[in-house]
């Protein structure tokens, strides 16, 4: 625990206040926080303790009688709010893998209060008028190119949050604020108590759920064609009527941001969004999808019209549906390629993933991972381990792999402290990494066996915590993953190249009962079977990613009914009705919870990066060629403190070329 509690100390009237374990010491080992202490009884006293500190920092810059300067206004304000950042970072982390109705109240009451604390911050006009002056000397100043990069940043932030928004809409536009944050929050525990609804007892004595580890694997091996119908329409019906129905929320919220959009100056919601990242406007976008989507929806319908045959066969006249696909896709690929899950499986267990992983980051930046069992954890399943380069450790990475009621649906990686350097001390605050998936557990018989697309998964979010491990950065706000949302899939989409190639497939895929490194045979047919299928996966992204950017794209407040919305913009673009975009409108994260919305398009923008990156090791002859992997190390470690593509133009010697990506994808 850091300074922000030891000011507190004094200030502690009961003996409640001194029992809140954020209000003390971890006293653990690396600051880690004091999971087994910390109880729900005690998020609501820090929320409210951590907003009031970081209120009375704030009063004390904005009412600061000297001249604004970079020392005086920008770097405090930075290094506001720590108790309020320790406190979000476990409660905000745990709700999404360690839910119950205790942690999902105290949400419903925090949220609207966290936006109002942060409104009160971005509306602050003393405070923006003081950066702001910093902001206008900036070339003048004898700053660094980190400090420069950090008040540019600030400013913005500020005048995206709101600072220039006019007196008389900022009451305005805390409520949009306040409502956005409210209704996000119940989009995802609707979809969490949607997916956890279902399950379905099978004939054999097994069950089927909505968890993807479950669903998939039915869907594709299911030769009973009513039961695969109904199952498909339980997953991708979620939400869209009932108890648990997100329809009305979408259309207050996308009525919502577009209003909040206007506010700020911007026609549409996707250009606010843009205007902060890479890709800056929403026709760039459009123009960088549909350059692939020609391409990919040949590719599918092609696919479309090879499965129809093969149900035609089975049922005569008979017409392939969403729930087909899956059957015969993964049919077709086990005749054609002579391969299926259950001869790939074994040679990807977790543990030999993993260990895969980790041997890539020490080929690539001499990392090591050492388990530590005796170290605080949230969950008896979250594994943790201490990251070294040689005798140093790097940082603290919890992995926590299977899927659980209170966990949400899907893979991902976080924080619950960011790599910076200490504002007083100047030594550097080592990164604590989340890494969460929902892969199936293990059975009495066998450890958790891993499809392909699985252990891609582990790389991808691997790779993002590679990110957050690496960063050497002076400043939280620009250290680590806080890239723009286009540049953040670069160092996990990369990685999923090394997990995919054959010479280092050799090096980690194991049996798991013999210890046989997997047989150069299986390796032909999973690398044969790497542009199989890459129709549907890739028009189901690109579909997912113009229907967020269509819902975002509105310029005038109309009444959404998002069933109807979707089914008219797939018709508008071709999609084909055997296929459906990745997520449904009732239940797409992504763009109404997680913070993609306008941005699900940096999948694909940033597979046109990774594609190319990793093209550069495959050129030189060594995927863990010395140079090229301490070149994309500093990538790594720079985080936003230098413009994100100009860090990928040190790296590659030149801009990034989609030939790479569809090369990968077969589809040139």
């Amino acid at each position: 625990m850091a300074a922000a509690a030891l000011v507190l100390l004094a200030g502690c009237k009961n003996k409640q206040d001194m029992e809140n374990p954020f209000f003390s010491e971890w006293n653990t080992p690396y600051d880690i926080p004091d999971f087994q202490r910390i109880k729900t009884e005690h998020y609501m006293p820090a929320f409210r303790e951590g907003m009031k500190q970081q209120k009375e920092w704030i009063d004390n810059i904005a009412n600061n009688s000297e001249e604004p300067t970079f020392g005086n206004t920008v770097v405090p304000y930075e290094y506001s709010g720590q108790l309020l950042q320790e406190v979000s970072a476990v409660f905000f982390n745990l709700s999404e893998c360690e839910n119950s109705p205790e942690m999902e109240a105290i949400a419903e009451e925090v949220t609207p209060l966290l936006s109002a604390h942060e409104d009160d911050i971005a509306l602050n006009q003393k405070l923006f008028a003081r950066i702001k002056a910093v902001y206008d000397q900036r070339e003048s100043l004898d700053l660094n190119p980190e400090q420069r990069r950090l008040l540019e940043e600030t400013y913005k932030d500020f005048v995206r949050g709101g600072a220039n928004v006019p007196e008389a809409q900022q009451a305005r536009f805390r409520e949009l604020n306040e409502q956005i944050a409210s209704l996000t929050l119940r989009f995802a525990q609707n979809v969490l108590k949607a997916t956890n609804a279902y399950s379905k007892e099978l004939a054999d004595g097994s069950k089927v759920t909505l968890d993807i580890p479950t669903w998939e694997p039915f869907m594709q091996t299911c030769s009973d064609r009513k039961l695969r119908e109904e199952v498909w329409h339980a997953y991708a019906d979620r939400c869209k009527d009932g108890e648990f129905d997100n329809t009305k929320i979408i259309d207050t919220l996308v009525n919502l941001r577009l209003e909040r959009a206007n506010i700020l100056g911007f026609p549409t919601h996707a250009d606010y969004v843009l205007d902060d990242c890479l890709a800056k406007t929403p026709a760039n976008v459009y123009s960088c999808l549909m350059d692939i989507w020609g391409p990919a929806l040949k590719v599918a319908k092609q696919e479309r019209d090879l499965y129809q045959k093969m149900l035609e066969k089975d049922e005569p006249g008979a017409k392939l549906q969403p729930w087909d696909w899956r059957y015969y896709a993964e049919k077709y690929r086990a005749e054609k390629y002579a391969i299926d899950d259950a001869e790939v499986r074994p040679y990807f267990s977790l543990d030999s993933v993993r260990e895969g992983a980790f041997m890539v980051a020490n080929k690539l930046y001499g990392l090591t991972f050492k388990e530590r069992g005796d170290l605080p954890t949230y969950d008896k399943e979250a594994r943790c381990f201490e990251v070294m380069e040689g005798d140093s450790t790097v940082g603290i990475l919890y992995m926590d792999f299977h899927p659980r009621a209170s966990k949400r649906s899907g893979a991902w990686m976080t924080e619950f402290r960011g790599q910076h350097r200490d504002r007083k001390t100047g030594e550097n605050v080592m990164p604590i990494i989340q890494v969460v998936c929902n892969f199936t557990k293990p059975t009495a018989d066998a450890p958790s066996l891993l499809n392909f697309d699985e252990s891609e998964t582990l790389f991808h979010e691997f790779g993002h915590a590679l990110h957050g491990l690496l960063s050497k950065c002076t400043y939280p706000s620009i250290a680590g993953t806080n890239v723009p949302r286009d540049f953040v899939e670069l160092p996990s989409q990369v990685m999923e190249n090394w997990c995919r190639h054959p010479q280092v497939m050799k090096m980690y895929a194991h049996h798991y009962q013999t210890g046989e490194a997997i047989p150069d045979a299986l390796i032909k047919k999973i690398a044969a079977a790497q542009t199989y299928g890459q129709g549907f996966m890739t028009t189901e992204l690109l579909a997912a990613s113009l229907l967020d950017m269509d819902y975002y794209s509105i310029t005038e407040k109309q009444t959404i009914d998002p069933v109807a919305f979707e089914e008219e913009h797939m018709k508008k673009i071709g999609l084909i009705p055997e296929i459906i975009s990745r997520y449904r409108s009732p239940y797409f994260q992504h763009i109404f919870t997680t913070g993609y919305d306008a941005g699900y398009y940096s999948y694909t923008w940033t597979a046109i990066l990774d594609a190319d990156a990793f093209e550069a090791f495959a050129e030189s002859g060594d995927l863990f060629n010395p140079e090229l992997a301490a070149k994309f190390r500093h990538l790594l470690e720079s985080g936003n403190t230098v413009e994100p593509m100009e860090l990928y133009r040190q790296f590659r010697g030149k801009d990034p070329s989609p030939k790479a990506l569809l090369k990968r994808k077969g589809m040139l």
